[in-house]
């Protein structure tokens, strides 16, 4: 199975559209859902409380609704380092903010505060699972349930299409047509990868 290492270019082009097509907005939602737990993984790693990194998600994306209608994709360079530098200066830019009330109003814990001059790397594994999973998430919904399980069954648990077959009310034929559809689908996605 080919692995996903990054976003769908058709993702990102869609998403140029934003601005100008309610065709756009279902772009958006789509990138929304597959990046909200990469961003927050992203804001956890900085130390942050659950809702301040949740809050630092929605400011990226805030940044996002602009930066993206204009993006222009370059194969040689990495979207997900450019995704993370713009999680990464809105933080910073967060954090000067803070250091100054902090040094305005003398608070000593906000003066104490201490921020992290470089945080470590998402490793490369944990970036893929986090995709694949929240893609696998996303394909789910275009499936009719028994559809989705025929393959799941067989192809992720390892059972036997007879098996399952019995199991879902299905032929042997019908569990092979529906694993082929589902991994149709995911092929057709995971082929659309850059990076």
């Amino acid at each position: 199975m080919p692995e996903m290492t990054s976003t769908p270019v058709s993702l990102l082009q869609r998403l140029r559209g934003l601005a100008r097509s309610e065709a756009a907005a279902g772009a958006w939602a789509e990138f929304v859902e597959l990046y909200t737990p990469v961003l927050y993984s992203w804001a956890s790693r900085l130390g942050l409380q659950p809702a301040d990194a949740a809050d630092l998600v929605q400011d990226v994306f805030v940044i996002l609704v602009r930066k993206l209608p204009e993006f222009q994709y370059d194969s040689g360079k990495s979207f997900r380092a450019w995704l993370k530098t713009v999680l990464m200066n809105r933080w910073r830019d967060g954090e000067k903010r803070a250091a100054a009330v902090s040094q305005h109003t003398g608070h000593p814990a906000l003066a104490e505060a201490n921020v992290p001059g470089q945080t470590p790397e998402l490793e490369e594994a944990e970036y893929r699972e986090l995709l694949v999973r929240r893609a696998l998430e996303m394909m789910q919904r275009e499936f009719r349930p028994a559809t989705w399980k025929a393959c799941w069954e067989q192809v992720v648990q390892g059972r036997p299409a007879a098996d399952v077959a019995g199991e879902l009310g299905l032929s042997v034929n019908a569990v092979y047509v529906a694993r082929s559809r589902v991994l149709r689908r995911l092929r057709e996605y995971l082929d659309q990868l850059l990076d």
